[in-house]
């Protein structure tokens, strides 16, 4: 009953969760354009995915899991979601998942596989974005505000759902005897164990949270696939506004998070509002961005690659790190980036 008070209160008086105010950039969070300027892309078609093995990076475009050597894989509906087990097999996702050569047909049922993670013990951590939605249709799941996303582990050929109700999660990073999860509707990171309990590592992000890697000091990378906006949060709260648009304008042009923009006028927030003269306002809002952030143990963010309005770089939805650079599944981008981030690599 107070949650619910609160509730009716926050709208009314444009407070909590019904402020339309989101996080500034500054500190950690400070733009810059290190994503733009890096070089040594390697061309890609939309990675959607992307892990090491053995120390080389591997990921996925549609159908096809790549590595720099060529194609390793091909599947019969696109790849969502890569891992590498602890004994060194390819873990794929798409119409289920297939575990080196075997295909487990307790997973073979599974859709919607956004994440995987494995842990020292041997167990496979699943998150399913949404029950609602199958994962091409993650702008509607995020404008109808679903929670219908799960945690699933697999492991000594039993799956079991240790979470429900989750805002899309986008990303899994196994840890401290559980998972921790990147709620991207929720804006947040969650620590869950194997019994359910939730811990909140990291709240009111400043965009919408995807891929997680560790880094060699304990702490984590985190891919924000797309920027919050005030435009966004005024659209979550008029429901009437988005059950129209999504009747009536194809979903490229929806006020929604974007993998990438600016391709055509259509485009909501185009012309006028951005561009004049053919020239970008510097004070330009952008529907897509490239950023990712990386936290030290403690959970403090400690430094930020951008790719701003105006860049390619956008929609950065998986990363890995590896001696002393980051790789980076630039989706809205189509590249696969490596950018050295210790003093080692540089």
């Amino acid at each position: 009953m107070i949650g619910a008070l609160r509730r009716v209160s926050d709208r009314l008086l444009g407070r909590g969760e019904a402020a339309l105010t989101v996080p500034p950039m500054d500190g950690a969070w400070k733009p810059d354009n290190r994503l733009e300027e890096a070089t040594g892309g390697i061309s890609a078609e939309a990675p959607m995915a992307l892990i090491l093995q053995r120390g080389q990076p591997v990921w996925a475009e549609g159908r096809r899991v790549v590595s720099p050597a060529g194609v390793l894989a091909e599947t019969p509906a696109p790849v969502t979601a890569l891992a590498v087990t602890p004994a060194g097999d390819l873990v794929i996702a798409g119409q289920g998942i297939r575990i080196g050569d075997q295909e487990p047909a307790a997973l073979a049922g599974l859709r919607c596989i956004t994440a995987l993670a494995c842990d020292e013990e041997g167990g496979l951590w699943i998150a399913i974005g949404s029950e609602a939605n199958p994962f091409k249709a993650w702008s509607r799941d995020f404008l109808e505000q679903r929670r219908a996303g799960k945690l699933l582990r697999w492991a000594g050929g039993q799956l079991v759902t240790v979470a429900e109700d989750l805002g899309f999660p986008w990303g899994l990073l196994a840890r401290d005897g559980g998972v921790i999860v990147s709620e991207a509707w929720c804006k947040r990171l969650v620590w869950i164990n194997r019994s359910g309990q939730r811990r909140v590592l990291v709240d009111d992000l400043p965009g919408y949270p995807a891929g997680l890697a560790p880094t060699p000091s304990g702490g984590a990378w985190l891919a924000l696939f797309a920027p919050r906006s005030p435009l966004l949060e005024l659209v979550l709260r008029e429901p009437k506004y988005r059950r129209e648009m999504m009747a009536e304008v194809p979903p490229d042009y929806w006020i929604a998070p974007a993998l990438s923009s600016g391709a055509s006028f259509l485009e909501p927030m185009q012309g006028g509002a951005l561009k004049q003269m053919g020239i970008l306002k510097p004070w330009a809002p952008s529907r897509s961005a490239g950023l990712v952030a990386e936290f030290n143990a403690a959970w403090t963010p400690l430094q930020s690659l951008h790719s701003r309005a105006g860049g390619r770089r956008h929609g950065v939805t998986a990363l890995a790190e590896a001696e002393g650079a980051l790789w980076l599944a630039v989706t809205g981008g189509n590249e696969v980036l490596r950018i050295p981030v210790r003093e080692e690599a540089r």
